[in-house]
């Protein structure tokens, strides 16, 4: 949640047609180099790559026009759990705080035989606070039970990833990051991961192309 899947939904939200998720930097630098006229998207270790339209920051996403835009998107952890859930899962929901509500209702209207939640952590390799924060909200939705939100923003303060919202030095990954993020059921629609015409993978809202937008801002 911190950043991937809450950049996905906000971008979304404020208009962009889909997004690509993608797991090597050069596939995404190529499906650039093929349709100049979209968002190149990403990171790794965090850091915004060289050549990239922008890095993974809702913030500066947001500053971008994304009506009608399609957007390429690579990074550490979230793209990769996304295009290798793909291959083994009847369907694919983002997990973020974000759009959390709109996802449970998504997963719940659908009534599954069985729900996987996975947390991709620090760079897919290491569990993070935040990450076992938003799977622990999801599954507490999903199964009926009370999830305490009124301390959620300290909480995510404390995450060590969050860190860097709050380091001068770190331009990066502003602090309307941070904001973005936390921002709890901001978003009115769940994502989800269909196949486009050229049978990879895209993000849009569910159900189709019919969720509600609203125009988000830094």
């Amino acid at each position: 949640m911190f950043r991937a899947c809450s950049l996905v939904a906000h971008a979304l939200a404020a208009g962009a047609a889909r997004v690509l998720p993608v797991e090597g930097v050069d596939e995404a630098r190529a499906r650039k180099a093929a349709h100049p006229d979209w968002l190149l998207v990403g990171e790794r270790h965090a850091k915004p790559l060289p050549g990239f339209d922008c890095g993974n920051s809702p913030t500066e996403v947001l500053r971008r026009p994304l009506a009608g835009r399609t957007l390429i998107h690579t990074t550490h952890a979230g793209t990769q759990g996304l295009v290798a859930a793909s291959r083994v899962a009847e369907r694919v929901f983002t997990g973020a705080l974000v759009n959390a509500a709109a996802t449970v209702a998504a997963v719940q209207a659908l009534q599954p035989e069985e729900v996987t939640i996975v947390a991709m952590g620090h760079e897919a390799r290491e569990r993070c606070p935040e990450d076992d924060l938003c799977r622990d909200l999801l599954h507490a939705r999903l199964v009926g039970a009370r999830f305490d939100t009124d301390d959620l923003t300290t909480r995510l303060r404390a995450a060590p990833a969050a860190a860097k919202f709050f380091d001068p030095t770190a331009d990066w990954a502003p602090e309307g990051d941070f904001a973005l993020c936390a921002a709890l059921d901001a978003v009115p629609f769940a994502v989800a991961l269909g196949c486009c015409s050229e049978d990879r993978p895209e993000l849009r809202p569910w159900p189709g192309t019919h969720g509600e937008r609203r125009a988000a801002a830094p």
